[in-house]
């Protein structure tokens, strides 16, 4: 192959990707005013600054999750198997996109997506082939799912129980992150008010009957892929999470109940230190914001947990072997500053979703990172530096403005409404991709060191059109074999509870067992709740 040499080898940013200016070197006076007690304390202490667990992962490693599904459950009940064989600690449901928005296999809109990119869920009886042979007691399992996750986590719930598994005894996480829904990702159902009575129902429910279960992942990662600065990702994310604070304070639930199984979920993108300052400033912010605005007292409230994902979006169509690299250092990144849970990206996924030799070497890349380069051994291995800690206060600064900006816009659900964060976001991206494209940032293989005969020879994963096919039997002969009539009852019930204030897990949990696929059940929602249509914002 033939490479374009650029002979313009000093091309050095001045600026983080968020613009913050970048010093060619820093000394103590940029962190003169730094108070080690206040400001970062010892790791698992407040203000948390350098890790949520005293012995970080001396104690525990990161959970090591691939975010996986594709066509049938049985499919990806197949490919959890080989990951757990090969050593994930966790898994990550990938949804499709009929899934994703609450919609049947065989409805007609559903058509040409079904298992496209992810796993198609439509029944408990779905729920309980994808998990067929996985110890639910023993694996914790993240789902990314938003507008319907609800009625997601009650089949989890229930496919459980059909384990023998007790509700209290489940761990891990649905995303269940409407706010961010509204402004970066799309996949709502319902307007805003009912959305937050769902969520605040999620809560309390779950502190009743699945204790060990985090209610909500509040998502940057989904914001940043939207073409966000750090910046915005930090301020956004910890805006919507505690505006679900006070939300749930507001439906009269104690903050010390709920607060403790709140979890973030972050994107580690390309600047590696503006990245590993992001993680450190996110933990302050929320330690001290739980502490003196809405007074937590249990130190778990305090705590901001999080999982990350390297960023799909800086990942390349062209040299696609480039993106180990990028996800090796992305991942890096998230451990050194002090992730709970990771995902690296495959090689392949511009091209589709990941073949098995694609996702083990993802795998592969946390494990080299875990067992092989030493960061894991010492807590918080940059803490001090000169660089980090300005970068870090300057991240926290600049959050603090953008908080500023929206409670002067009348909070949150105001600031979406009026399409605040959505043209913030897409400026961003826009000025970020003028600056690849005017060569003011490098993008290897992309914009610079590009070979200008490349060839694509890598194995694609596809998805065979005898999937929608399989699902659509497989939905058709459970509406024949269930208690229709029993159907029709439960569904009229839940429709009485959205009325009312009662909390509208039960009924929803009573038509999950009585197989109501999911459609049907977001479908009764819908009649009371309404749907979301979102107001032009440019």
């Amino acid at each position: 192959m033939k490479q374009k040499i650029n002979k313009e080898n000093n091309r050095i940013n001045d600026a983080t990707i968020s613009g913050i200016p970048v010093k060619i070197i820093y000394v103590p006076d940029d962190i003169k005013d730094l108070n080690y007690d206040r400001d970062l304390g010892m790791p698992g202490q407040y203000p948390y600054t350098r890790g949520v667990r005293q012995t970080m992962y001396r104690g525990r490693l990161w959970t090591m999750r691939q975010f996986s599904g594709f066509g049938t459950a049985k499919d990806t009940n197949k490919r959890y198997k080989f990951l757990l064989a090969h050593g994930e600690t966790g898994l990550s449901v990938a949804f499709d996109f009929p899934t994703l928005y609450g919609r049947d296999s065989d409805e007609e809109i559903s058509a040409g997506e079904v298992g496209k990119c992810g796993v198609a869920i439509s029944s408990l009886a779905d729920m309980e082939t994808l998990f067929d042979g996985i110890p639910m007691a023993e694996v914790s399992t993240s789902m990314t799912i938003n507008g319907p996750a609800s009625v997601i986590w009650a089949f989890y719930i229930a496919a459980a129980e059909k384990q023998g598994v007790k509700s209290k005894q489940l761990r891990g996480t649905i995303q269940n992150d409407i706010l961010k829904e509204y402004i970066a990702q799309k996949s709502w159902l319902f307007p805003p008010k009912p959305s937050m009575r769902i969520i605040t129902d999620i809560m309390e429910f779950a502190a009743q009957h699945v204790p060990q279960w985090n209610t909500i992942s509040i998502s940057g990662y989904h914001i940043r892929e939207a073409g966000s600065t750090a910046v915005q990702e930090l301020a956004f994310t910890l805006k919507d999470g505690l505006t679900y604070v006070e939300e749930g304070i507001k439906a009269g639930l104690d903050v010390d109940v709920f607060a403790p199984r709140l979890s973030y979920f972050f994107n580690s993108h390309l600047d590696f230190f503006e990245e590993i300052a992001k993680y450190r400033a996110a933990r302050r912010i929320w330690a001290r914001e739980m502490k003196n605005t809405y007074k937590a007292k249990k130190p778990e409230s305090l705590l901001l947990r999080f999982h990350t994902q390297t960023a799909g979006c800086t990942l390349t169509a062209q040299q696609p072997e480039n993106n180990i690299v990028r996800t090796a250092f992305q991942g890096l990144a998230a451990v050194l500053g002090g992730t709970q849970s990771l995902h690296t990206n495959s090689m392949d996924e511009t091209w589709a979703l990941p073949t098995e030799k694609a996702v083990l070497i993802a795998l592969r890349t946390q494990q080299l990172i875990a067992y092989e380069t030493g960061v894991a051994n010492v807590i918080d291995p940059l803490g001090g530096s000169y660089y980090v800690e300005s970068l870090t206060n300057k991240m926290e600064q600049e959050a603090y403005n953008y908080f500023k900006k929206i409670d002067k816009m009348g909070g949150m659900i105001k600031a979406i409404e009026n399409g605040y964060p959505q043209r913030e976001i897409a400026n961003a991206a826009y000025n970020y991709q003028k600056q690849v494209e005017q060569k003011k940032r490098t993008f290897v293989g992309v914009n610079d060191f590009i070979l200008a005969d490349e060839k694509l020879e890598m194995p694609i994963l596809k998805i065979d059109h005898r999937v929608s096919e399989e699902q659509n039997k497989r939905i058709q002969t459970l509406r024949k074999k269930r208690n229709n009539a029993q159907v029709a009852k439960v569904l009229k019930e839940l429709k009485r509870v959205c009325q009312t204030k009662e909390n509208v897990m039960y009924p929803i949990l009573k038509a999950v067992k009585a197989y109501a696929t999911l459609g049907e059940i977001c479908a009764a929602m819908k009649e009371i709740f309404g749907v979301y249509k979102e107001p032009p914002m440019f």
